[in-house]
């Protein structure tokens, strides 16, 4: 009899797990994305309460490197390979931006005996590898990261000056919010930027544009800074946020198959934003700003723009003569401030070679202060933007 009542339960909970789809998602929902797809080849029932499943699954996830990997692998590629298993989000867009000295290979060795160097393309290429196929992917090398530690929003964000670090941002599929990569490289043999492409990348006559991040590459090269100001300057508009920076290089852009620019080129890539719900801030601490008070007087005025913190994402972009150097050896503190006034807002961003941005802030019609028709102005040197982007309310 005893074997024959656990035949009877047994049987009724396969019952239930193959004809009741309310309790099939609610089963489903304490998967992980991975382990989620694997249960979705079960049956039809349970495919279908997958993707149910995964629709709900609107906020923004992230995977922190903070220490480094062995010499033949960057530590962000250790980090995915291990905490892409427990993510509960698909990836549709992914950001990811890792130190250039230790991603590339230009790191220096102090043992005696030199460890094989790492090829950017190769690095690269493992970081693609263990990402879904179908998914945007911008990549980036920078000389520092901003990063905020994986588990929870609240973790205090890291700026890391030196050091092998890094993280990868994974945006969903979110209701009423298009996320997409783009970019311009300089015509050598043309000098004059054909702005048709703007429409072509959906930076031009679409209503619903909130936010554009930007970011130069190859900066030292002839004209470059040129071909930046021909880029932002048409897109200087009080209802566009714009702000990012100049990075080492960019390794990934796997909607253009093209996993490194050629060496000799230079150029602008980005993730452009829209959507009708997005908010959107950013503020300039200009020079001037070199001590907690005046810091902490930037982040007041980011928070006046009264964005929401829930599913919101802070972005830092800082010179690299900032941080500890330019506060007098006191690491931190622009993170710092950060933090004491978004206690939930992730932070995330880099040290870079030149700062795009300005004070201003889009919600409605209100605009904390425009930016005047002056060229330079949202193009700086030895400062930090930072901007805040919320994605609207989720489920």
């Amino acid at each position: 009899r005893g074997g024959g009542g656990a035949m009877e339960s047994a049987a009724k909970g396969g019952y239930v797990l193959a004809n009741l789809a309310e309790v099939v998602e609610r089963v489903l929902g304490f998967l992980p994305t991975k382990a989620l797809l694997r249960a979705a080849c079960v049956c039809r029932l349970w495919r279908e309460c997958a993707r149910r499943t995964l629709r709900t699954r609107q906020r923004i996830a992230w995977v922190s490197a903070l220490e480094p990997g062995p010499a033949e692998n960057h530590a962000l590629v250790r980090a995915l390979a291990r905490e892409l298993e427990n993510v509960h989000v698909l990836p549709q867009t992914v950001l990811y931006i890792a130190d250039a000295e230790t991603f590339s290979g230009h790191e220096e060795c102090h043992e005696q005996k030199k460890a094989r160097k790492r090829n950017s393309k190769e690095t690269a290429l493992a970081v693609e590898k263990l990402l879904p196929k179908r998914c945007q992917v911008l990549g980036l090398v920078t000389p520092g990261i901003v990063v905020t530690p994986m588990g929870s929003s609240s973790n205090q964000p890291q700026e890391i000056e030196e050091g092998e670090a890094g993280f990868a941002l994974l945006f969903p599929k979110i209701d009423g919010v298009k996320i997409h990569t783009f970019h311009f490289s300089k015509d050598v043999k043309n000098r004059v930027f054909d702005e048709s492409k703007f429409a072509e990348a959906g930076l031009k006559n679409n209503p619903d544009l909130r936010v554009v991040l930007l970011f130069g590459y190859n900066s030292w090269k002839t004209g470059a800074t040129r071909f930046l100001h021909q880029i932002v300057n048409p897109l200087n508009e009080k209802s566009i946020i714009l702000a990012g920076g100049q990075v080492e290089s960019f390794t990934s852009l796997t909607s253009e198959n093209s996993h490194a620019q050629p060496g000799d080129a230079c150029g602008v890539v980005g993730l452009a934003f829209s959507g009708a719900q997005i908010q959107s801030a950013t503020v300039l601490l200009d020079q001037d700003v070199a001590d907690e008070r005046t810091a902490e007087a930037a982040m007041q005025r980011l928070k006046a723009a009264n964005i929401p913190e829930h599913n919101t994402i802070g972005f830092m972009f800082a010179c690299v003569g900032r941080g500890y150097r330019h506060y007098k050896t006191k690491r931190n503190m622009e993170a710092d401030a950060f933090r004491k006034f978004f206690p939930n807002v992730p932070l995330f961003g880099f040290f870079g070679h030149g700062e795009i941005g300005c004070d201003r802030i889009v919600t409605g019609n209100f605009v904390l202060r425009e930016c005047n028709d002056i060229k330079d102005d949202l193009l700086h040197g030895y400062t930090t933007v930072m901007t805040l982007i919320h994605l609207g309310s989720t489920k």
